[in-house]
């Protein structure tokens, strides 16, 4: 067990790094409608409280918290998991925000139907395992009870981290994100 969890530390770190790049590209067009929200008050520009043009769209209220949220129980093992709507499948994923982008499984990434061997590798991520490719994709849709962000960038990391990863391409483009006791809030 421990051996998986440095490994997917190891991913995420990898992750974070290699798509650098991707992540900052998408937080550039992701501020470009911010603008039209340049009269609203956000004076201190931290994406867990930055007004943003992606919102939510209608879920039962028996997921949501009430007015737009999500909240989700800490698991046995101290992380925060979600179930999630991919493309149309649904997935299993941890919430990461120390990771870059969304990074998928090749399994999941399957599941959703990418033919991953013929995404072109974009870069290695460095795993306990050895060295792994990793596949830039976008994805048309992810939504968390409700929650819907389009245009989600992504990788798909051929590695044996054994749970896909909710990182900050779709985080950072929530309301909020927080966090209180063993309860995660998402708006």
């Amino acid at each position: 067990m421990l051996g998986r969890m440095l490994g997917l530390a190891a991913v995420v770190a990898a992750v974070s790094v290699g798509m650098a790049g991707i992540a900052s590209r998408t937080a550039s067009i992701g501020n470009a409608g911010v603008a039209a929200d340049a009269g609203k008050d956000d004076t201190n520009g931290n994406w867990t409280t930055a007004k943003r043009r992606h919102g939510w769209s209608s879920a039962p209220a028996a997921a949501r918290g009430g007015s737009g949220e999500v909240r989700i129980g800490r698991a046995g093992d101290s992380h925060f998991y979600a179930d999630a709507d991919v493309d149309g499948a649904n997935i299993r994923m941890m919430v990461d925000s120390g990771a870059s982008i969304v990074a998928l499984t090749r399994r999941d990434a399957e599941a959703i139907g990418i033919d991953v061997d013929r995404l072109p590798v974009a870069g290695m991520a460095n795993t306990a395992g050895g060295a792994v490719p990793m596949r830039p994709v976008m994805l048309d849709s992810v939504e968390v009870d409700g929650i819907e962000v389009r245009g989600v960038q992504a990788a798909v990391v051929d590695a044996d981290m054994g749970v896909s990863l909710l990182g900050q391409s779709f985080l950072s483009r929530l309301d909020a994100v927080n966090i209180e006791g063993d309860t995660m809030t998402l708006r």
